[in-house]
């Protein structure tokens, strides 16, 4: 039986995509983590960086980044979903992807080491290399998943369209550990005008971006 550890950045993804897919919490985990059917569900915060940790013991036999990107390609509307053939990074790293029943691959999703803040930035990166969307953890999941001799696959969905970034005060009010600061996202909203505003529309693509995915997984669970 194919057992599939799906992984993601931030609590945000990993509860809705755990109440979208009916997944029971692991009890005695001192992060979100769930469980339920072929799926195990964690959060390895931004960049995956509590992935090997949090990933202990975990008996997998294929690994899935999931959660949301942002598009670069203009073609791409919130709550698309992009299933990349590889996925790629700094110095030219390049992973291809595993194949996933129901699911079809296309193109390529880049890993960026910040946050990508404007359309201007996104335009520029889809000049240059090309990738329907970005992420910042993709590639270090992937490589992870190598390193243990796992397949790996990428399911993401877009939150937020080629023509507006993630503003880098919003951004920040995500922890190192995948947890979303409620007061230092108060402090934001009241401090800059405009916030309130970009952050519905951030909730409302986020929404939508889980949605998809959850559909997917749901398709990947099932065959």
């Amino acid at each position: 039986m194919t057992r599939v550890l799906v992984v993601t950045a931030v609590e945000l993804e990993t509860h809705g995509l755990a109440r979208q897919l009916g997944l029971e919490r692991v009890g005695g985990s001192a992060w979100p983590h769930f469980r339920g059917g072929a799926l195990e569900l964690l959060c390895a915060g931004p960049r995956a960086a509590h992935l090997d940790a949090r990933a202990a013991g975990s008996a997998t036999t294929l690994v899935v980044s999931a959660g949301v990107c942002g598009a670069l390609s203009p073609d791409l509307a919130e709550g698309d979903l992009v299933v990349p053939e590889a996925v790629v990074g700094a110095g030219a790293v390049r992973h291809a992807t595993a194949a996933l029943p129901g699911l079809r691959r296309a193109g390529t999703l880049l890993t960026v080491d910040a946050v990508v803040s404007t359309a201007e930035l996104k335009a520029r990166l889809w000049m240059e290399t090309g990738a329907l969307a970005c992420d910042m953890e993709s590639v270090a999941i992937v490589e992870w998943a190598r390193g243990r001799g796992l397949p790996a696959a990428v399911v993401r969905g877009v939150s937020d369209t080629s023509s507006r970034g993630v503003p880098p005060d919003l951004a920040a009010v995500v922890e190192p550990d995948g947890r979303v600061r409620t007061t230092r996202a108060v402090r934001v909203v009241l401090s800059r005008p405009g916030a309130i505003a970009e952050a519905m529309m951030l909730r409302s693509g986020t929404q939508a971006a889980l949605k998809s995915v959850a559909a997917a997984l749901g398709t990947v669970a099932r065959s």
